[in-house]
């Protein structure tokens, strides 16, 4: 699943020690993008912290996993980062190609040159209301 949207919040990183050795994880709360955007808090782990590097105010993309867990009676559930694609400028993500651009028709093909009217629209109708 891909999240996309603009990162309000990056919070500090945190470590501990577990069964499996030493972890980290850090969390970023992004704000997604369309009519009703949504703010979602999204877990990095380990070397990723490093690799993504990120940063309050780049516009990413975040391919995530959403799971959830049973602990004592109670869910908890993580969305989790595996992959992060830095949006650029112009909105195109890296490695994707920009949209072709549009040429205008010259004048001379132009549907209707400014000199000219539009046609007659015909007053033809056989619709019995």
């Amino acid at each position: 699943m891909e999240l996309s949207g603009s990162i309000l919040s990056v919070l500090p990183e945190q470590s501990g020690e577990g069964r499996n050795g030493p972890w980290r994880k850090q969390e970023v709360i992004i704000e997604t993008e369309g009519q009703y955007p949504r703010k979602v808090c999204i877990a990095i782990w380990g070397d990723k912290i490093d690799q993504f590097s990120l940063e309050e105010g780049e516009r990413i993309t975040a391919s995530v996993n959403i799971e959830s867990r049973e602990f004592n009676g109670r869910w908890y559930t993580d969305v989790k980062a595996w992959k992060v694609d830095r949006e650029t400028q112009s909105g195109a993500r890296p490695g994707e190609a920009p949209p072709p651009a549009m040429d205008p028709l010259p004048p001379s093909q132009a549907p209707f040159p400014d000199n000219e009217e539009l046609p007659p629209l015909e007053e033809e109708d056989d619709l019995p209301f």
